[in-house]
């Protein structure tokens, strides 16, 4: 009987870790089957499209390309054309500039707003809500609004300049000294959303007991928030400013619905040159020449995003 169980159990053993085996097989089977459709879509519509773009920056690609089929390749010139324009060096400027004051403005009103509504009072959380307005209404509808709001003849801001007697009708979006300034006011308005909930919610992961702390010591106000919230609070705003960037430097919609690039270029940059150079004069090459450099800006960035949030992951 003893020599009988001695021979069963090796064959049992096997069994069982056939059976092992067979559970992982299915277990992994059943996770591909989650991956795969994903995989898919990132490289349909995500990695197909940037190769695409590659590509056609290389490639003479214009609206005959699509009834002959044919591109020539030209190499570099796509980009020494771009760069070489008069518009280029004008188009690097405004998207710094814009970057640059969307971002101190959209980050200095969040931050405001954030460390406002960490306190407690009535109807608080209304107001959050309606905070939220701006980032949720469609850009094509804020653009349409902003454009009737900052028209220089029939605007609501300037009926009300004239009215208060502080300016003659100036022209927001048809002078080049105001277009840009007005642009960007724009669109910090629709990005305060995005940085006042991010960053309430990192100073919602602040425990009380170290103000209260901190209050014993007499840090209290602004010496509160300088030693203990901003320290505490410093790698999610390492994050909100590398996504604003990341978010702003190609922002396009807005500008297009205000200005077109205009007036006088005065609003133009490397992402409108690109829309227009692809949609407007159907140089798809010299388009996506354009679009390849905000890609390679955008990268960087978002290299940067990703150490910051490591970072903040690791303290």
């Amino acid at each position: 009987m003893a020599d009988l169980q001695v021979a069963t159990r090796p064959a049992q053993d096997e069994d069982r870790s056939k059976a092992n085996r067979s559970a992982r097989t299915r277990e992994r089977a059943l996770q591909l089957s989650f991956l795969v459709p994903a995989v898919v879509y990132l490289i349909a519509f995500f990695g197909y499209p940037v190769v695409k773009n590659v590509v056609m920056g290389f490639q003479h690609y214009t609206t005959a390309t699509f009834y002959t089929g044919k591109a020539p390749w030209v190499g570099l010139d796509n980009y020494a054309a771009v760069v070489g324009s008069a518009v280029f060096s004008k188009a690097v400027v405004n998207t710094v500039l814009f970057t640059a004051g969307s971002i101190a403005g959209q980050f200095a009103i969040g931050l405001g707003l954030a460390v406002f509504f960490r306190r407690k009072f009535p109807l608080s959380g209304v107001l959050r809500s309606l905070l939220l307005l701006p980032w949720l209404i469609p850009l094509i509808v804020s653009g349409t609004v902003w454009r009737w709001i900052l028209d220089q003849d029939n605007g609501a801001l300037n009926r009300f300049l004239g009215a208060v007697h502080i300016a003659d009708r100036p022209g927001w979006l048809t002078s080049t000294a105001l277009a840009l300034i007005a642009v960007i006011i724009v669109n910090i308005w629709i990005g305060i959303p995005f940085n006042a909930t991010i960053l309430y919610g990192g100073l919602q992961d602040i425990p009380e007991e170290l103000y209260e702390a901190a209050e014993m010591d007499g840090a209290t106000g602004w010496r509160a928030f300088r030693h203990v919230t901003w320290p505490l609070l410093r790698p999610v705003v390492g994050v909100v400013l590398v996504l604003g960037v990341v978010y702003t430097i190609k922002v396009l919609d807005i500008i297009l619905g205000l200005t077109g690039g205009g007036p006088a270029n005065a609003t133009q940059t490397i992402a409108t040159q690109s829309y227009q150079l692809s949609f407007q004069q159907f140089d798809f090459g010299q388009g996506a020449a354009l679009g390849n450099i905000l890609i390679v800006i955008s990268l960087v960035f978002a290299i940067l995003y990703l150490r910051a949030n490591r970072r903040a992951v690791d303290e």
